[in-house]
């Protein structure tokens, strides 16, 4: 199954390591150098729009951030019910 994260983008439900509400998890010091050091190192995967959380994901050796401008609980909602819009 897959995820759709906004924007017709969609990430696989079984690579998902976790998701994350950016103005809870930007607070902490460890987490922006997290997001710092993804984007240096190209992992960071855009949205046209204004973040409001990320997705973790890791698959086939590789990590991802995915930022998306849909909220963390809409997300969360969408994994535990596919119909959810």
């Amino acid at each position: 199954m897959y995820l759709s994260i906004g924007y017709d983008f969609a990430v696989r439900e079984s690579s998902i390591i976790g998701i994350f509400d950016l103005d809870n998890t930007s607070t902490s010091k460890r987490t922006r150098e997290f997001l710092d050091k993804s984007e240096e190192m190209g992992e960071v995967v855009p949205c046209d729009d204004l973040p409001k959380a990320f997705v973790l994901t890791a698959e086939y050796g590789f990590n991802r951030v995915h930022l998306t401008s849909l909220n963390a609980y809409t997300l969360e909602k969408r994994l535990e019910h596919p119909n959810y819009e």
